[in-house]
C-alpha cells in the first residue's frame, strides 16, 4: 500500500491544526507543520531563523508587490548561487521536504502550500477547513486576549496573509475550492466529525484498508 498523505489548509479558528493533530494521533502517523521549516533549515544549511523571516516578508508584501509573484518551480539554486538564500530558495527547499515526506511515510501536513506542491501526488488527500464568522471567533476568542471587533479584524487579517503566502507561491487564490479534494465546514461536523469525514474520503478512494486498523 503506498503512503497516503494529507494536507490540510485553514482559515484562522477553523480548528484546522487541532484537525490535523487529532488525525494523526487516530492514524498513528506523523504531525507536520512549522517543523517544516527546521527540516528544510537542516536539509540545506541555511538558518531556521531565515526561513520565518521570509514566510514573515511574503505575508507582509503589498497587494501590488504580489503580483509578481513567485511560483513554485521546484528548481533548487546551489550554495555558491547569490539567490541561495533568497525567499522563493527558501520556500522550494521547504518543499522538497515535503515531496520527500509523501515518499517515504504517510502523514498529516498542515500549510506551507502543501497541497500545491503534492497536486500531481496520486496518494494525496488535500483538504480546505472553513467554518462561519462567528465560530472563527469563538474559537479565536480561546487563545487571543481580543474580543468584538478587533478580534474579528485580527481573524481576517491572519486569513489575508495565508491566502496572500499562498498566491505568492502557487499563483492561485488560497480559498478556491477546485485546489482541494475535500472542502469541510467544522462549525457543521464538529473536530472529531471533520477527522471522520477525511477518514472516510480517504478509504472509498484508496480502499477500506488503507490506514489498516488504526483507523477502525
Amino acid at each position: 500500500m503506498k503512503n497516503i498523505v494529507i494536507t490540510i489548509a485553514r482559515q484562522y479558528g477553523s480548528g484546522g491544526r487541532t484537525v490535523g493533530n487529532m488525525l494523526a494521533e487516530r492514524l498513528g502517523i506523523h504531525y507536520y507543520d512549522k517543523e517544516l521549516m527546521k527540516l528544510a533549515a537542516e536539509e540545506s544549511g541555511i538558518s531556521e531563523r531565515m526561513f520565518v523571516k521570509a514566510d514573515e516578508n511574503v505575508k507582509t508584501l503589498s497587494p501590488l508587490a504580489r503580483i509578481a509573484k513567485n511560483v513554485y518551480s521546484g528548481q533548487l539554486l546551489s550554495p555558491d548561487n547569490r539567490d541561495f538564500t533568497s525567499e522563493e530558495n527558501l520556500f522550494n527547499y521547504q518543499a522538497e521536504i515535503i515531496k520527500k515526506l509523501a515518499q517515504t511515510e504517510s502523514c498529516v501536513i498542515v500549510g506551507r502550500c502543501a497541497d500545491y506542491i503534492l497536486k500531481d501526488c496520486d496518494h494525496s488527500v488535500r483538504c480546505f477547513v472553513h467554518a462561519p464568522m462567528d465560530f472563527l471567533m469563538e474559537q479565536a476568542a480561546k487563545k487571543q486576549p481580543m474580543r468584538g471587533k478587533e478580534l474579528e479584524k485580527f481573524i481576517e487579517q491572519t486569513d489575508r496573509h495565508r491566502a496572500a503566502y499562498y498566491e505568492y507561491h502557487t499563483g492561485q487564490t488560497w480559498y478556491d475550492a477546485r485546489n482541494y479534494d475535500l472542502c469541510l465546514d467544522s462549525s457543521r461536523l464538529g473536530f472529531e466529525g471533520t477527522v471522520e469525514e477525511i477518514i472516510a474520503y480517504a478509504k472509498v478512494r484508496f480502499g477500506q484498508d488503507c490506514f489498516g486498523k488504526t483507523a477502525e
